[in-house]
């Protein structure tokens, strides 16, 4: 019997998807104290600049903005502080090898609830290059274009 798993999607980190190609997606735990937790459920994250990185065979998190919790007291949490995320040895250590190689990077893509709990999709990237990022923003037109002209349509019918 399969239990269906809710997600619920918080943030989404729209500036990986522009500024990198993500070759392979995992999802990883993150260890965070109460004030963070409710100002990730109210969405108030900012991952833009944030990255993951592999140090002692541990992954972190970095420059990964929780804005502090507005209900919360003089046990509010630091902003911008380093975060433990929490993986299976084996993911690590894939991690940690893709990482290795030359012009690969590792972005969070996504962050999500998955049965009460917050979740990071972690992405292994490669950085676009300017003709790369032209070519996505030139698809994006033209499917935008292609969906206002098949809107029209149905609604001249």
């Amino acid at each position: 019997m399969t239990v269906a798993t809710e997600e619920k999607n918080l943030v989404s980190n729209r500036a990986a998807f522009y500024e990198y190609h993500i070759e392979a997606k995992y999802e990883a735990g993150i260890a965070l104290t109460g004030t963070e937790v409710k100002s990730v459920m109210a969405g108030r994250v900012q991952l833009k600049e944030s990255y993951v990185a592999v140090r002692d065979g541990e992954a972190w998190l970095f420059n990964a903005h929780i804005s502090p919790y507005s209900h919360g007291n003089r046990a509010n949490h630091e902003p911008l502080r380093t975060r433990k995320l929490l993986l299976h040895r084996r993911e690590i250590d894939k991690l940690e090898q893709s990482a290795s190689i030359q012009g690969m990077t590792l972005v969070v893509t996504r962050v999500y609830l998955k049965n009460g709990r917050v979740k990071l999709e972690v992405g292994v990237a490669k950085g676009k290059k300017l003709y790369d990022k032209r070519e996505s923003e030139m698809r994006r037109t033209v499917e935008r274009e292609t969906r206002a002209q098949l809107k029209d349509r149905q609604n001249q019918r």
